[in-house]
């Protein structure tokens, strides 16, 4: 996958290129509040981009956060991919969170999906169905399923995954981001051991979400 050696997404540098071009020429024509606007944004491009090392947990029952963020919905859920209810856990990233997503799991991708759609703000309900999306059916060596969704939101207008059906993904490995601000929705099988709250702060391929049975 791609992102694996890069402290910085690579998807950021024709942005951090752009951003630092223009406020060169900003400083070459002495013009000096926009070069510092211009040295600002590209600093906070970088930041956005940044792409740390994690270590996931060992158990490989544990089902890693693959993102970011904050938990904004738990419960309860019919996922249309699979025809069946399952535990659904959202993680809202806002832009100063790392925007790279990690794998929640150890197995085979057996489907991707992508939808087009709207770009309401994630934390709208309405965001599950309408927002554009795109998502991956992954099966665990014991045979447990789970999906999980990138989904677009309100500044967010770009979704990247790198994983493709027939792919072996490692928990925790890089799979894909999303531009400026967005949410990720992790299935789990009922059954699941939840170890996650609303509220929780969770960290990419670190938090433990739940335990499959």
């Amino acid at each position: 996958m791609r992102n694996e050696k890069t402290p910085i997404a690579v998807e950021g540098y024709p942005f951090i290129a752009g951003a630092a071009i223009i406020t060169v020429l900003f400083a070459l024509l002495s013009w000096k509040l926009p070069a510092i606007a211009g040295f600002c944004t590209t600093l906070f491009i970088v930041f956005f981009f940044r792409n740390p090392e994690r270590l996931a947990p060992a158990d490989e029952r544990a089902v890693l956060a693959p993102a970011d963020g904050v938990v904004i919905y738990l419960g309860e859920a019919h996922e249309e991919n699979l025809a069946a209810d399952m535990l659904k856990i959202s993680i809202f990233m806002s832009v100063f969170n790392v925007h790279v997503n990690r794998a929640p799991i150890s197995g085979r991708v057996l489907e991707t999906f992508y939808k087009r759609g709207k770009f309401l703000d994630v934390r709208h309900a309405r965001a599950t169905f309408e927002n554009e999306q795109s998502g991956m059916v992954v099966e665990a060596e014991g045979g447990a399923r789970i999906v999980v969704v990138q989904v677009a939101g309100l500044i967010a207008r770009r979704i990247v995954c790198y994983a493709a059906k027939g792919d072996m993904l490692r928990r925790g490995e890089r799979y894909g981001l999303i531009r400026f601000g967005s949410r990720l929705d992790v299935y789990l099988p009922k059954g699941s051991e939840l170890r996650v709250a609303m509220g929780d702060k969770t960290v990419a391929g670190e938090t433990i979400l739940g335990m499959l049975s």
